[in-house]
């Protein structure tokens, strides 16, 4: 994955991994195991996107081109995406199967943004829901949760499963931003209506505003929907020292999301928990970050925040509590 070079000067560089792989060796986390990532087959690539999209990034290995403005493929690109792919299903695979009660895909490029029929956001193949249709199609759960607290909305996630009940999209993100998507009107479609649900935030927003919407909204919902695996595309990007977003998230705010989380899987899914690298731009905040997240998959008890939620965060939480309250039963 780090033979994935989008260019010079181009944010999603292969330093970013090597900065959390380098911290989380450091951190020497007990009763942590690595393990290394296979390819993920075509087949379950397939389930997720189009033939002819595959066909035509396979058309471009071993090249060096621009797909989008923002999303780019080197020689190394390819494989690096099958690879991604392939450790978030590993990863379920992995709890699911018992070896581990969580798992932390550490992937790039990221996924979240990648649609059916094209790439999008620095995005080749949607890591986790490739993932997600895995465990759905091959190994029978029949009720997933995916919780994205990226900066950006996860529009190719929404896109995937917001006709369906079977996987509940849960998104947090800075709005409006890119990529333009994620109004908290957007509830889902079909039979999915009331099983996507949309959490927008000004820019601006710090740990304790975060909190806000996991305590009122995901929790609750996710109390009454007692998913059997949660997947988290863990975006660390919400930092607040980020290039790239306008939040203001520390290490402690994304450890107090993930032990959230962390409950929800403890109580509703024998603890199957899988942590999917998305964003993250700041080499020190994303390392750190990703670290304090793995800490508390490891057992780590995680602290509340410091703080009340400010009056714009508290307004957007009430927001979405008064569309969500059509489908779900909130305090």
């Amino acid at each position: 994955m780090l033979e994935h070079d989008p260019g010079p000067f181009h944010p999603e560089k292969p330093e970013r991994l090597r900065a959390v792989v380098e911290r989380l060796q450091q951190e020497r986390l007990s009763s942590v195991s690595w393990a290394e990532p296979k390819l993920a087959p075509r087949e379950c690539v397939e389930r997720i996107h189009a033939r002819r999209y595959i066909e035509h990034l396979e058309s471009l290995r071993g090249q060096q081109t621009r797909l989008d403005a923002d999303t780019a493929v080197s020689r190394g690109s390819l494989a690096a995406a099958y690879l991604a792919a392939g450790a978030a299903v590993d990863a379920v695979e992995a709890v699911v199967s018992g070896k581990g009660s969580n798992a932390f895909a550490l992937v790039r490029p990221p996924g979240h943004h990648a649609e059916k029929d094209r790439a999008m956001g620095f995005c080749l193949f949607n890591n986790v829901a490739v993932a997600v249709e895995h465990a759905v199609s091959a190994l029978g759960l029949e009720r997933v949760l995916i919780v994205d607290w990226d900066v950006h909305h996860g529009n190719g996630s929404q896109h995937a499963f917001e006709a369906r009940r079977d996987v509940l999209y849960f998104s947090t993100h800075q709005y409006p931003f890119y990529p333009g998507t994620g109004a908290a009107s957007q509830t889902g479609t079909q039979e999915g209506q009331g099983f996507t649900i949309n959490a927008p935030l000004p820019a601006g927003m710090g740990d304790a505003d975060y909190a806000a919407v996991f305590e009122r909204i995901l929790v609750p919902v996710a109390d009454a929907y007692e998913p059997q695996l949660v997947l988290v595309s863990a975006g660390f990007d919400p930092h607040r020292n980020d290039p790239l977003g306008g939040m203001a998230v520390t290490e402690k705010g994304f450890a107090f999301m993930c032990g959230l989380a962390k409950g929800i899987a403890d109580r509703h899914a024998q603890g199957h928990l899988v942590l999917v690298l998305e964003g993250g731009y700041d080499l020190k905040g994303l390392a750190g970050s990703a670290a304090a997240c793995a800490a508390v998959l490891a057992g780590a008890e995680f602290l509340g925040v410091h703080g009340s939620p400010s009056s714009e965060g508290l307004r957007a939480v009430a927001a979405v509590e008064g569309i969500q309250r059509r489908f779900w039963n909130l305090p």
